[in-house]
């Protein structure tokens, strides 16, 4: 459990860079990052996909889950909620939930609207729900984060958020860079903090 798994559903690219930037973060807070992704879902019958995507993040599975020290979870805002694939996948944790296998592991949650007041923090809020049935422990950006202070785009202090534009193509800025970056630091060194110690 020396990794902290990225996992997020991204359409247009905005939450991959945020899951990239959290890496980043993870890693310079002593960690391994794992970036993992989920497929789409249709709404007319059961999608299939190849194992591995075209490109970007591998497809998660249980055990990338299951064996993490913490938890970074990203979607894009769908009418003030997460997504649904990354509802989708879940949904089919339950048997992660009956063993425990999240209790007390730190997580948190970011995400990318199209405008100001699309639901970022409703989409956080949503995220967490899972989370905090999953027993783990939930981590915002205190005001210290002082990007929270001055950013003109994204940045709640639930998680770390983007806002992409009308169009989905304004760039992640420097200030939700940053932002991002501290998630991922925080989660590292938190997991860190917490991981048994040899007697």
């Amino acid at each position: 459990m020396n990794y902290i798994l990225v996992l997020y559903y991204s359409r247009h690219g905005a939450t991959a860079e945020m899951a990239r930037q959290i890496a980043r973060g993870v890693e310079a807070g002593g960690l391994e990052s794992r970036l993992r992704t989920v497929p789409a879902v249709s709404t007319v019958c059961e999608a299939t996909e190849d194992n591995i995507p075209a490109s970007g993040a591998p497809y998660a599975n249980l055990d990338d889950v299951r064996h993490c020290a913490g938890l970074a979870l990203g979607s894009p805002t769908r009418f003030g909620n997460m997504a649904a694939p990354l509802k989708y996948f879940l949904d089919g944790t339950s048997s992660l939930w009956l063993a425990g296998a999240l209790t007390g592991k730190p997580a948190g949650v970011f995400t990318s609207t199209s405008s100001p007041h699309g639901g970022q923090e409703a989409t956080l809020l949503s995220m967490m729900l899972p989370l905090l049935h999953h027993g783990m422990l939930l981590m915002g950006l205190p005001y210290s984060e002082t990007d929270l202070l001055h950013t003109r785009g994204g940045g709640t202090p639930y998680g770390p958020s983007h806002l992409a534009g009308p169009d989905s193509q304004l760039p992640v800025t420097d200030e939700e860079r940053r932002l991002c970056q501290a998630l991922g630091k925080r989660l590292a060194e938190t997991a860190a903090r917490l991981a048994p110690r040899d007697p």
